[in-house]
């Protein structure tokens, strides 16, 4: 029986220890080496030929998963990541899938449920559980209603606030007038239901729209 050659990617040394051991126990799996951050881990990337499977966290110093995701792409695509993260948000779950990750687990996960993944991955299919597939499909769905509610003018207004550029610069960058800036500002107020600036760069943030 072939083992599985694994990579953990996580810059806890006490959950990277932790996550060894309890693979260890498993004949099937074989965790070659443990990074703390993104970058040595593309360095373990370049020298192992023979690497399965990667257990990324997203948040890592020097490189994150989503860089390390990127780069995985490059290098060696026949390598399949799996996040291990303790952020459940949509965002994040939608954002991972979309740049290659095979699945997505969060850091309470049990031993038989990461053991489980680790082989359904390993034999070359996606999971996602049913829970965080659900987290992701509701992310997805939010931010294309959103996207079809601004006018393509105020996504343009909304691009330049997010920029710090004030009313008076905005209309003079779009030839028109402050009040009219004004009225596509109150109106994505409105559309986004927030009540100031703060609050709508946040919210924009959060459904990517910008």
């Amino acid at each position: 029986m072939s083992r599985i050659n694994l990579i953990i990617a996580d810059d806890h040394e006490l959950f990277r220890n932790g996550l060894t051991e309890l693979l260890k126990k498993h004949d099937d799996i074989n965790v070659i080496k443990s990074v703390a951050d993104g970058k040595a881990f593309i360095e373990e990337l370049k020298r192992t030929k023979d690497l399965d499977i990667v257990l990324l966290d997203i948040t890592m110093p020097n490189m994150d998963g989503f860089e390390v995701l990127k780069e995985i792409q490059t290098l060696n695509a026949a390598v399949k990541p799996i996040i291990i993260s303790m952020h459940d948000d949509g965002n994040y779950i939608a954002k991972c899938a979309k740049s290659g990750a095979y699945g997505y687990l969060l850091k309470n996960t049990d031993e038989d449920e990461l053991v489980k993944v680790v082989r359904i991955v390993n034999g070359g299919k996606k999971y996602f559980s049913p829970t965080i597939a659900e987290k992701m499909i509701n992310f997805m769905s939010d931010q294309k209603v959103s996207e079809n509610i601004l006018s393509q003018k105020e996504k343009e207004v909304l691009g330049l606030i997010s920029e710090g550029f004030t009313t008076k610069d905005i209309a003079t960058k779009l030839f028109v007038s402050t009040r009219t800036i004004e009225t596509h500002r109150a109106n994505i107020l409105r559309k986004l239901e927030v009540k100031n600036t703060a609050e709508l760069i946040k919210k924009a943030t959060q459904i990517n729209l910008i």
